[in-house]
């Protein structure tokens, strides 16, 4: 590859995990950085170019069509897109179950989309969906899986059962749920292309969303999880930033369409202890 295309490597969010993912994962490559808060965005891209990185940033805003598909053409000009991170979201604490279900499930639905058509064969994608999607209070049913994987991204919010007044705070599960279902239809497509994309749920991870988490009103049962689970620790954003790179690196080659839960063992404590 000539100097003048480098391989491009996008991070959509720049939050803990995005930084560590995008200094892990940035070294050789044109880093274009993603995130809806300018001044956030300006603040992280010069810690990693003072860190030696070559960064470029475009604002973005996830629930956006438009704005996600100039991301991506932004992408596409620079070089080979040949890694796609997205992990923009909000928590339950930080907005409500409207906001939540437009960011989380809309927005990387249509980052799937837009970046599917970009993406160069041998690429790899790593979407960021949550434990809170394996830990539902209502299973869902095999029709509301098939919407949640199939429904034109435009349409997702109309689904009856997303309704973010019937959800409230369920609604981040349900998105983060159904992330995965998404990424699993999208490995099709993505595959077409020869390229792979995968999704992480991460557990209680020490980034400001996280602190947040554990401070507000579901703070005491999170950290009974985190207490019984088999690590009983905390997540850090090296951790996500590890499994990261293993699904967009070149030992992961026979992997596609899947989810790595990154939790400390959290999920496997609940259901552990909700057997017989």
């Amino acid at each position: 590859m000539n100097n003048n295309h480098p391989n491009v490597a996008v991070v959509i969010g720049a939050g803990g995990m995005g930084q560590s993912i995008a200094r892990r994962q940035g070294t050789g490559s044109k880093v274009l950085l993603a995130d809806l808060h300018e001044e956030t965005l300006a603040g992280v891209a010069d810690l990693l170019r003072e860190q030696g990185h070559d960064v470029v940033t475009q604002p973005v805003d996830v629930s956006s069509r438009s704005s996600v598909a100039s991301l991506a053409g932004a992408a596409a000009r620079l070089g080979p897109v040949t890694q796609v991170v997205h992990t923009a979201g909000l928590s339950p604490v930080q907005a409500p179950a409207a906001a939540v279900l437009k960011v989380d499930l809309l927005g990387t639905a249509l980052v799937l989309e837009e970046f599917g058509r970009v993406i160069a064969p041998g690429g790899a994608g790593v979407v960021i969906s949550s434990m809170a999607g394996y830990l539902l209070p209502t299973p869902l049913s095999t029709e509301q899986e098939q919407a949640l994987a199939h429904t034109p991204a435009e349409e997702l919010l109309d689904l009856p059962f997303a309704d973010p007044e019937v959800l409230g705070q369920s609604a981040y599960g349900l998105a983060k749920y159904g992330n995965r279902l998404r990424v699993q239809a999208a490995s099709i497509p993505w595959g077409e292309r020869g390229a792979r994309v995968n999704s992480i749920s991460p557990g209680v991870i020490a980034t400001p969303m996280g602190r947040q988490e554990l401070a507000g009103d579901s703070g005491r049962s999170m950290r009974a999880m985190i207490s019984a689970s088999g690590t009983g620790r905390l997540g850090t954003p090296d951790d996500i930033a590890a499994a990261a790179a293993f699904l967009l690196g070149p030992d992961a080659t026979f992997i596609t369409g899947n989810d790595l839960l990154v939790d400390g063992g959290a999920v496997a404590a609940v259901r552990t202890a909700a057997r017989p």
